[in-house]
């Protein structure tokens, strides 16, 4: 069995006075990519805001490399930002976007080595050419290269992305998965995305993971798509029958 890159155990999250995630477990090793689905309101976008750190858990453990997340080393964990959160009308560059991510602040003027840097991550995405372009002008696709440019400027270990694909076209969509195919090999990283793409978590995904607050599967896209999962996560089937039919793959 491949060695565990990112293990959660036992994760509960309280937010007021509701349980946003409860008894959350689940491990993946290098290279991986999980994809995580379920309905609006069931602790997505929280457990990414949990790994983050952004959010504190009232038990549970989260393991990264071999060491408590909250303790990885500075860079071990790179963001892509849903896009639409973004404020197109900010005066700023491309290049200022992906270096700010290393500098822990906005950029001045970059000097040699920090701007070396931020081109080389832009370099892997395919996005040197976009450097000096403001972000007010970049397509969704583009800008969804930048981010991830700047997520992957250290090199982290684990890349979570919260909803890749919105304000992304079917071929922005398409070359970020490729792009992120690339990351995962490179340097053996993991990819954990919230997504409501279910072709994308078929088809791209080593890992999916079903969620409704708590765990309703977990595994590769034949296990976690069956239909009793998908009724129990979402209320009904709607959302595999006739495209994927996940529950015929034979792997039940």
């Amino acid at each position: 069995m491949a060695a565990e890159l990112l293990r959660v155990d036992g994760l509960d999250v309280r937010l007021g006075d509701r349980d946003i995630l409860r008894s959350v477990s689940f491990a993946i090793p290098p290279s991986s990519l999980l994809a995580i689905l379920g309905p609006n309101g069931s602790g997505k976008s929280t457990l990414l805001r949990t790994l983050l750190g952004l959010v504190m858990p009232r038990r549970g453990t989260m393991i990264l490399d071999g060491l408590p997340i909250g303790q990885a080393p500075a860079g071990a964990v790179g963001y892509v930002p849903q896009i639409k959160s973004l404020d197109r009308a900010f005066p700023a560059r491309a290049i200022e976007l992906v270096a700010s991510a290393y500098l822990g602040r906005w950029p001045g003027v970059l000097r040699p080595p920090e701007r070396e840097e931020a081109m080389e991550a832009l370099a892997r995405v395919g996005a040197a050419h976009l450097a000096d372009r403001s972000i007010g002008v970049l397509s969704g696709g583009e800008l969804q290269r930048i981010y991830l440019a700047r997520s992957i400027a250290r090199r982290p270990r684990l890349i979570l992305l919260d909803e890749p694909e919105t304000g992304v076209d079917a071929a922005g969509s398409a070359d970020l998965h490729a792009l992120l195919d690339g990351c995962r090999g490179e340097n053996g990283s993991a990819v954990v995305l919230v997504t409501h793409d279910w072709e994308a978590a078929m088809y791209h995904a080593t890992h999916v993971l079903l969620l409704r607050n708590s765990m309703v599967s977990f595994g590769d896209a034949s296990h976690a798509f069956t239909e009793e999962a998908v009724r129990s996560a979402f209320g009904h089937t709607g959302h595999a029958h006739g495209r994927f039919a996940p529950h015929r793959h034979g792997h039940d």
